[in-house]
């Protein structure tokens, strides 16, 4: 707990720049953003890509990239709205979002393949199989990605050929996206343990009960990590400690990843609710009711909470007080969560129609 004080400090220091390269924007997996967002939003584009989008987008160097059910990952131009390319996967892409390095975007698919594609050109880099669907994100750690499948697997690539690096196998999916601090790759795992597994070399370092079936990714910061449980709570652990601290109880589950600032996380709930909780103790601060269950997961930027829900809409709350500032009727749910760049949001919708907002 003592280091609580200094999260916020972190937090600002997390990304250099104002872009939104991977799911939850960093490798903390803090939903932060890192540039500000205009007070006063208004639609400025819409796509449609034909089929489901349950990815998150990712934001780098001016184009969004997102994956839908239609087997397609686009490339699109964040100002205007227009595809800029389009690449196909193996099977559809549910809810894998993509990740940005460099030259190359990186995209898990219910095929069980992670695809390695040239950003600027949409040109197929390399592939690598899993033995089962990858619902995962991956996230870039210096030469190597990192990704989860239901196979049961950690899987660590090389970025360059996609060659195998290590793998480390757990007692059920992999169905998270991997938070990464201090050279570890963190999982919260549906065994119902929270895994610690060394970036260099794939040894699990650290692991303890996890508190319950997680589908939710975990947030790494400090000595912390929090997240959601399908055992309906949201747990706050002492990863240096191997123990759970706090457990702030539900009647529903938790599907959402929590975006975290401040002393304070954010959350949906399959209760319909959106959960702002205490970081050092769990208790509510406040909670703001939706018209059907929140899967999408936050994303925080200045004093501004913005999610998406199944009932359709796009919130955007004050993370003081849980109030609702402003929000958009998109007219099919939103399970995929806002990315944030260079002023602009952008989600994805379960009729295929991806959105855009920022000032006027």
């Amino acid at each position: 707990m003592r280091r609580l004080a200094v999260l916020l400090m972190a937090a600002a220091t997390l990304s250099a720049s104002d872009e939104w390269p991977q799911f939850r924007g960093n490798p903390q997996l803090t939903g932060v953003a890192a540039g500000p967002v205009p007070d006063v939003l208004k639609l400025l584009w819409t796509y449609d890509a034909g089929e489901a989008i349950e990815s998150s987008a990712a934001i780098a160097g001016g184009t969004v990239y997102v994956g839908s059910q239609s087997k397609d990952l686009l490339a699109i131009d964040l100002a205007t709205g227009k595809l800029r390319w389009k690449y196909r996967a193996t099977d559809g892409i549910g809810e894998s979002s993509p990740a940005v390095a460099g030259l190359s975007v990186y995209v898990g698919d219910l095929a069980g393949v992670l695809h390695a594609v040239n950003a600027a050109t949409g040109k197929r880099l390399w592939t690598f199989k899993t033995e089962a669907e990858i619902k995962s994100s991956p996230v870039i750690v210096g030469d190597r990605v990192l990704i989860g499948s239901y196979d049961s697997n950690l899987y660590a690539l090389s970025r360059s050929d996609g060659k195998l690096l290590w793998k480390a196998e757990t007692a059920s999916y992999v169905h998270a996206t991997p938070a990464v601090s201090a050279g570890i790759a963190w999982v919260a795992g549906c065994d119902e343990v929270f895994h610690g597994i060394r970036i260099a070399d794939g040894r699990e370092t650290v692991q303890f009960p996890s508190g319950g079936y997680t589908g939710a990714s975990p947030v790494r910061m400090g000595d912390w990590a929090w997240y959601g449980t399908l055992g309906n709570e949201v747990m706050g652990a002492d990863v240096r400690r191997k123990r759970i601290v706090w457990r702030h109880p539900s009647a529903f589950p938790f599907y959402s990843s929590a975006a975290v600032t401040g002393d304070r996380m954010v959350l949906g709930g399959r209760d319909k609710k959106v959960h702002c909780l205490n970081l050092k103790t769990g208790k509510a601060i406040w909670t703001f009711v939706t018209r059907a269950r929140v899967d999408s997961s936050p994303a925080i930027a200045g004093g501004r909470v913005y999610i998406g829900s199944n009932d359709g809409h796009f919130y955007v709350l004050d993370l003081a007080s849980g109030k609702k500032l402003w929000d958009f009727e998109a007219g099919a749910p939103l399970s995929a969560s806002p990315a944030i760049a260079a002023g602009r949001i952008v989600i994805g919708a379960q009729d295929g129609r991806l959105y855009c907002f920022g000032g006027k």
